[in-house]
């Protein structure tokens, strides 16, 4: 075992290379505007190489810095009148916290104030109202779930105290509130099912249940967004009765349910209402791509919006009909654009990240069903390429024709880079989401190893030059990969892992927790053999392929002291494991931080395969 420390490797020339240019490139979210003051927005941008919060004046096009912590500021949001910046404050990304706010427009404050009195926990939802109502969910493993109402006064005046509205020991999130901020929608999951939540409405002003949505065990319910109208109490729902994820209105008063016929293949990523509530902007996930549409309410007509290629992944209708959505492919950067305007929605210093090449769609049978893999290869070099077989986190999520520095960064080294949308993933249906729980870990790398054999047979990637790599539930598999599939893989890296799935589920957060349950039928205690069949550590004796592993020293999701665990064990054996600790949680908001690990996995790709730096 050997411990990277530090910068792995100094860069060599000057400019850098486009590669890192790319993680150096300005960064924007979507900006997050406000209902009554819709000029005045919330926005995460970089500053300095850091993600920071900032107010913007979409008018002016003004940005002001906001926040300016070492470690970067990404969850924030702005009241529906314009006058605060709310950010939530944690410790070293470890994301347990409290929510802070200032004025808009404020520089960043040595002393931000701290308007919820309640203790510091993992943050399940805040919801703002225009009558300084503040609805904020908390989870812990102490209590559950506790949702609370707080009436926020002006800085000089305080707040009232917190009222509770819902506890649970299990898993929900406070998902949305009614524009007259009576009307709580609670995604919950009292059924012990962590993955198909249920939904609740509670009137603020009484605590009562107004209405509750069920579908079921295996059918998931997720509140989206009120009806932007005072009095109206019409919920957007995504629901998937129907095998795939789509839409209804639920009508909380009448307790009348209404679908929603899109007309269009694929899963619905996301939806809103336009302000006017005549119609709702839909984002729809199909074949790895993210597309918008606007669906007319009154004539049932849905119409294409922005960009037909690449994938939208955040978007917002204006009051004047406008739509800004961020957007990138795999060969474009991303940027955050607008339907109506000529330029990117937030003026942004800097120079844009350089181009990288188009993804080509693959389609492979598998043993579940027809497996969509993205494929990348450098424009240069000649097949049978060196290749990253990359295994995305989530599990549910998928990879998409999408911008990625960090694939661009292989490919710029002369590897093809292959994006698996194993069993597990989104945008396929449900059933194919859920598809993993038949054996957790085994199902999506039947579907890896099925890619990885018919580009190995039809010569476009070398299988001894053939590297396993993934972040998250994506290093999870890694590991569990070079262990059971030790054949295979030429080397591996495995970024924030499961290393060892009892000493995970003891550590994390509570929320993991109950995922970790739904996946495998319970807790260790109550399924210890599920968990031992489906945790890399019980094949270590197996492994043969060098291993580097990325861990965050304050990761509440893949905490390190089950990857400490591993990767002693395997030192013990013999096996060669490099080590990358950084001093922050699930990932780093700093540029400089994810050029050094990008760095840190190229050498010991180039290192194990033998292979030049160009």
């Amino acid at each position: 075992m050997s411990t990277v420390a530090g910068d792995p490797l100094a860069p060599t020339s000057w400019p850098p290379p486009a590669w890192e240019q790319r993680f150096r490139a300005p960064r924007v979210h979507l900006p997050d505007w406000a209902r009554l003051a819709p000029h005045r927005c919330c926005v995460v941008a970089t500053a300095g190489g850091v993600l920071q919060v900032h107010s913007f004046d979409a008018a002016s096009r003004r940005l002001v810095l906001a926040t300016d912590r070492p470690e970067g500021t990404d969850s924030a949001t702005i009241d529906p009148r314009g006058k605060w910046i709310w950010w939530f404050d944690d410790d070293g990304g470890d994301e347990y916290g409290v929510w802070r706010r200032q004025p808009f427009g404020s520089p960043p404050r040595r002393r931000p104030e701290t308007p919820i009195r309640l203790p510091a926990a993992y943050d399940a939802g805040l919801l703002l109202g225009a009558d300084s109502t503040a609805v904020v969910g908390r989870s812990d493993a102490a209590y559950g779930t506790q949702i609370h109402q707080i009436m926020v006064g002006p800085a000089s005046a305080g707040t009232d105290l917190p009222v509770l509205l819902y506890a649970s020991e299990h898993d929900a999130e406070a998902a949305a509130l009614s524009q007259d901020a009576n009307l709580v929608a609670v995604e919950h999951r009292e059924r012990g099912d962590s993955r198909h939540p249920a939904l609740r409405v509670i009137a603020a002003d009484t605590g009562r249940v107004v209405a509750d949505l069920d579908d079921g065990a295996g059918r998931g319910l997720w509140a989206l967004d009120f009806a932007p109208r005072d009095g109206d109490a019409r919920l957007l729902v995504e629901h998937e009765r129907d095998g795939r994820p789509e839409l209804l209105i639920w009508d909380v008063a009448l307790g009348e349910v209404a679908p929603i016929d899109l007309g269009l293949p694929g899963d619905v990523a996301g939806a809103h209402w336009y302000p006017d509530a005549r119609a709702l902007l839909v984002a729809v996930d199909h074949e790895a791509r993210t597309l918008l549409y606007r669906h007319d309410l009154r004539t049932g007509r849905t119409a294409p919006v922005g960009p037909r290629t690449g994938a939208v992944s955040e978007a917002t209708a204006r009051p004047d009909g406008d739509v800004w959505y961020a957007w990138s492919s795999g060969a474009e950067p991303r940027t955050v654009r607008s339907t109506r305007a000529g330029h990117d929605v937030v003026p942004l210093t800097g120079a844009p990240a350089p181009p990288s090449v188009p993804v080509r769609d693959v389609w492979v049978e598998g043993p579940g069903g027809r497996v969509h893999a993205l494929l990348r290869t450098p424009e240069e070099c000649e097949a049978p390429y060196p290749c990253v077989v990359s295994v995305h986190g989530g599990p549910t999520w998928h990879d998409s024709d999408s911008f990625s520095p960090a694939a661009a960064a292989w490919v710029d080294h002369g590897f093809a880079v292959v994006e698996v949308n194993y069993r597990g993933s989104t945008g396929y249906g449900s059933a194919w989401r859920d598809a993993l729980e038949a054996k957790v870990g085994f199902t999506e790398l039947e579907d890896v190893a099925a890619v990885h054999d018919a580009l190995v047979a039809g010569g476009v990637v070398d299988p001894e030059r053939s590297v396993l790599a993934g972040a998250s539930w994506g290093g999870y598999l890694v590991l569990l990969g070079l262990g059971t599939q030790p054949e295979r893989w030429t080397a591996g890296i495995a970024a924030v892992p499961v290393a060892d799935y009892v000493a995970a589920y003891e550590d994390e957060m509570e929320g993991l927790r109950a995922v970790d349950r739904s996946l495998v039928g319970g807790s260790p205690e109550e399924a210890p053999e599920a968990y031992r069949i489906s945790s890399p550590i019980t094949y270590l004796d197996a492994v043969r392929a060098p291993v580097l592993v990325l861990a965050g020293e304050n990761d509440p999701r893949c905490p390190v002291r089950q990857i400490e665990g591993y990767v002693a064990e395997l030192a013990a054996r013999g096996g060669v494991c490099e080590v990358y600790r950084y001093d922050a949680g699930h990932g780093s908001l700093v540029d400089d931080e994810r050029v050094r690990q990008m760095r840190a996995e190229l050498d010991f790709a180039r290192r194990h395969l033998r292979l030049p730096l160009p």
